[in-house]
């Protein structure tokens, strides 16, 4: 790691010192409107031609003038934003070293012009392809107007949601989601309803990058889904009032205030947030347990869970950006959310002999009473060293979580006549959690001369958890410790990391970029607990302790081909690593009833993978890409059946080797001026191969994935949209899961002069979200069905209201902890 950092030093120091020695070319220009008159403080943005990444920024003077100093040789093209007035971009053109380039005056037409009754407007497309991402920007879609950012996110290409929230891109699990570069906090369907809470009017874009720079986190086996906010250039305030109310088999609803002031140097912004959940469920089992060895059926299962998950989501941002000078940025955002929940589920089960004959049944009722909280602190500043653009960064956070959970499972036994056949007996759980982050992060920027650019960071986190598991067994009123359940896991987890990353124009068509991350990654847990000591007859104390330590380089590569204006090539390849979420690694059992648990398994191995893509865009709106993915170690559910006590365990395991190829076709396209449409088709073939339960394991599946979504323009203030998805039948690990689709609608109007929006939509009209799937191999036979409120009517309102004056400046800091922050699971 010294040596490493030692070298990132000295790249830096020395093209520095080649930085210092280049001669100082200028671009310069003049920003005039339709009437040849000076648009003071118009944002002019440098961009290069060949990717656009934006190279430098500045802001017009008094008579329109602007100027860019040191500006290195290679193919540029000006962006000009302007309040009042449309977007307009320059012709590209070319600089030369030691050269003052005068470029033609920039010519802005005001915006809302009418023209015989006809308002005239400027749109960013829904879809741009860059080299290292797919960025969808989200004021493209006049529906998405009023839509929850969860919404947003599952109509992006290529992305899909499962019941639970889960996130999957490109048909693969293990997707880190950011928002603003910053940890998403949740997972899972707290994920989601932390989505739910933002609405689209606060999203700027949601870049989707399968290969991350290296400047990310290695974290994250199919890549990043980062959720950019709107960033205020607003002199005064700015913000939104939210209020949604949903109906499915409950009635659920959510609030939101975001508010955002800036004066000359101090920008503050804040949100508050509120759902109230309310969900049903339904989850069908059907289990046949086999004799060992000649694989007969012993025993039929039929279980049927209704459960119910209702609670409160409190969520709160506040924030602050001080502009200490002209180059310099320091500031602060506080985070927070207390989560209490409860989830009860009520479950007969009907046991059957080999011949399908009645044997018993029991009655299980579970309640899980959870209380989730939440604090994270982020510290930031933003320098800019000189003029050529050396820039350096930095963010330090601390997250704190605390759970308290309680977990009382009453069971009841009959015979196949209905007959009490044994005491009913009450197991209770108590299953307090803790898990504290510190993360720390620098890096550095610095322009090169013909276009190129080098970056390089350094990157430390630190992880403890606390997890203790205290179960009892309810005897004649009295509590008495079940030894075997109870267990006290402690976890602690240093990473430590640093990358370097360069990019720079191959003549007038090629660009590439290449990064190098090493993390070096040291964990330590304990298991503390009692187990059955054979000899001794009796339970004994034991503690089991393991180490991990291993060192790994994560290399990417892009290579971008502008054959022209109408077609553009990129391949790209990068090596990503999945680790256990902290509770994943927990061995603590949660009950679904006294045959059914779900169980963490402190024996998780990172997984790692290779991923390698090439695209062709045509024409800005037709995107084909071909994948390949080479997972090792691949972490995924399993089923573990104990015959002799006919219990099933559901736990996470490193299963197999994962091989995956795939093809998809990404296309947007305005028809005519009321409707446009966009269309996402992805044929994919999965192959699992490995060991589970010591049983060999081989399950290959081809499949496709579709997603369409069609939006129209009906006038005066209404739209509307269609949306849509299929899947055939697929794979997760040792799991098939049947088809599934889904099709939604809704309409928006704009009011108070396009102030306010009120929206109406179902979503899965046809109520197909219903979860099929099955599991067989080595003594596992089980059969599921997981039937939940997917079909809800939705209406919601949205008040928008500022007072200001726009100007060029400043962005809102990300935090550093993010992939700490996405391998917490909170909640049910």
């Amino acid at each position: 790691m010294r040596k490493l950092f030692t070298l990132i030093c000295l790249i830096i120091l020395v093209t520095s010192q080649s930085q210092a020695r280049q001669s100082g070319t200028r671009v310069q220009g003049k920003v005039l409107d339709g009437s040849s008159k000076t648009v003071e403080s118009a944002t002019i943005g440098l961009h290069r031609a060949g990717d656009s990444v934006l190279v430098k920024m500045a802001v017009a003077d008094k008579t329109g003038a602007f100027v860019f100093e040191q500006v290195a040789a290679g193919r540029y093209q000006v962006a000009v934003t302007a309040v009042g007035h449309e977007p307009l971009r320059s012709a590209i053109f070319e600089v030369k070293a030691g050269q003052a380039l005068e470029l033609p005056v920039m010519q802005l037409v005001p915006v809302a012009r009418a023209i015989s009754g006809v308002t005239v407007t400027a749109r960013k497309p829904l879809i741009e392809q860059k080299p290292d991402r797919t960025i969808v920007n989200v004021e493209a879609s006049p529906t998405n107007v009023g839509n929850s950012a969860l919404e947003v996110l599952e109509k992006s290409p290529g992305i899909t949601v499962d019941k639970d929230g889960n996130i999957s891109l490109k048909g693969k699990q293990g997707v880190q989601v950011y928002i603003d570069g910053r940890p998403s906090y949740l997972s899972g369907a707290d994920l989601a309803n932390l989505l739910k809470s933002m609405n689209a009017s606060q999203l700027d874009q949601i870049e989707i990058m399968t290969n991350p720079p290296a400047r990310y986190d290695a974290a994250g086996n199919s890549g990043v889904i980062n959720i950019r906010t709107k960033k205020t250039k607003q002199f005064g305030y700015n913000g939104s009032i939210t209020t949604g109310y949903t109906l499915g088999w409950y009635a659920r609803f959510n609030e939101s205030v975001n508010f955002n002031y800036r004066t000359g140097k101090v920008n503050l912004f804040t949100s508050l947030n509120y759902n109230k959940n309310h969900r049903g469920e339904n989850l069908f089992i059907k289990r046949n347990f086999r004799e060992p060895v000649s694989k007969d059926i012993s025993s039929r299962f039929e279980q049927e869970s209704r459960m119910v998950n209702s609670g409160d989501f409190f969520s709160g941002k506040l924030g602050l950006d001080y502009s200490a000078s002209k180059r310099t940025t320091l500031g602060f955002v506080l985070n927070g959310f207390y989560n209490p929940s409860e989830w009860q589920s009520r479950t007969p089960t009907w046991i059957y002999d080999p011949a399908g004959n009645l044997q018993s049944r029991t009655y299980a009722y579970t309640r899980n009473d959870e209380k989730w909280k939440n604090y994270s602190v982020n510290l930031n500043f933003r320098t800019v060293l000189d003029s050529a653009g050396q820039e350096l960064t930095g963010d330090f956070d601390h997250i704190q979580y605390r759970s308290a959970n309680s977990q009382p499972l009453y069971s009841s036994y009959f015979d196949a006549a209905g007959n009490p056949s044994l005491t009913p007996d009450t197991l209770l759980g108590r299953l307090p959690q803790d898990i504290y982050i510190y993360s720390g992060k620098l890096d550095y920027s610095l322009p090169l001369g013909k276009g190129a650019k080098l970056e390089a960071g350094l990157k430390s986190s630190y992880v403890e958890t606390d997890n203790n598991a205290i179960y009892e067994n309810l005897m004649s009123g009295q509590a008495v410790l079940d030894s075997g359940r109870s267990n006290h896991f402690l976890y602690d987890e240093n990473i430590n990391a640093a990358y370097v990353n360069y990019s720079r124009p191959l003549g007038k068509k090629w660009n590439a970029q290449m990064g190098l991350r090493l993390e070096n990654t040291n964990a330590n847990g304990l298991s503390k607990g009692y187990s059955w000591d054979q000899a001794q007859n009796k339970f004994t104390y034991t503690e089991k302790e393991f180490k991990r330590r291993y060192t790994q380089l994560f290399p990417t590569v892009y290579l971008q081909y502008v054959a022209s204006e109408k077609n553009q090539w990129v391949i790209n390849y990068g090596r990503r690593v999945n680790r256990p979420n902290y509770q994943d690694l927990n061995p603590f059992i949660n009950f679904l009833d006294r045959y059914t648990f779900q169980q963490g398994n402190p024996d998780l191995k990172p997984q790692f993978s290779h991923n390698i893509e090439l695209s062709h865009t045509y024409k800005g709106f037709l995107t084909t890409t071909l994948n390949y993915t080479e997972t090792d170690d691949i972490i995924q559910q399993v089923f573990e059946q104990n015959e002799a006590t006919n219990e099933t365990f559901i736990k996470k395991a490193n299963i197999a080797n994962l091989k995956q190829a795939g093809l998809s076709i990404s296309a947007f396209k305005e028809l005519n001026k009321w409707w446009s449409g966009s269309i996402y088709i992805n044929v994919f073939s999965n192959h699992f191969k490995g060991i589970v339960n010591n049983d060999p394991v081989s399950v290959s599946i081809t499949g496709v994935m579709l997603q369409a979504q069609q939006q129209f323009k009906l006038g005066k203030g209404w739209n509307a949209e269609v949306s849509g998805f299929y899947r055939t039948k697929g794979v997760e690990g040792v799991i098939y899961i049947q088809q599934l689709g889904q099709v939604s609608a809704g309409f928006s109007k704009q009011v108070l002069k396009n102030k306010g929006t009120v929206r109406v939509s179902v979503r899965d009209i046809f109520a197909m979200g219903v979860y099929n799937g099955y599991s067989r191999y080595g003594d596992v036979d089980v059969q599921f069905k997981n039937v939940n409120d997917s079909r809800a009517l939705s209406l919601g309102f949205t008040w928008r209201f500022n007072k200001g004056k726009l100007n060029g400046g400043g962005q809102r800091k990300k935090g550093g902890a993010d992939d700490e922050l996405n391998r917490v699971n909170v909640g049910n």
